[in-house]
């Protein structure tokens, strides 16, 4: 873990290390209890396309059966 400080112009400084390891750009998530640094892909879409490129479903099948799933958890 690393401790780092807020500057008096709302900037935060990361260390060298993490920003090597997970690069320059972030979402800042405001959590129920804290914050949250969410790292930038270079290419977000190129991140996407990597991530699903095992779904074998189509995105019309993927909502019908969220559809599904979410009526049956609220009890319907």
């Amino acid at each position: 873990m690393t401790e780092t400080t807020v500057d008096d112009r709302g900037r935060l400084t990361l260390p060298k290390e993490i920003r090597r390891r997970f690069g320059d750009r972030y979402y800042v998530v405001e959590l129920h209890d804290g914050i949250k640094l969410l790292p930038l892909e270079e290419d977000p879409l190129a991140a996407l396309r990597d991530e699903f490129d095992d779904v074998e479903r189509s995105a019309a099948e993927l909502r019908r059966e969220g559809r599904t799933v979410a009526l049956d958890e609220a009890g319907r």
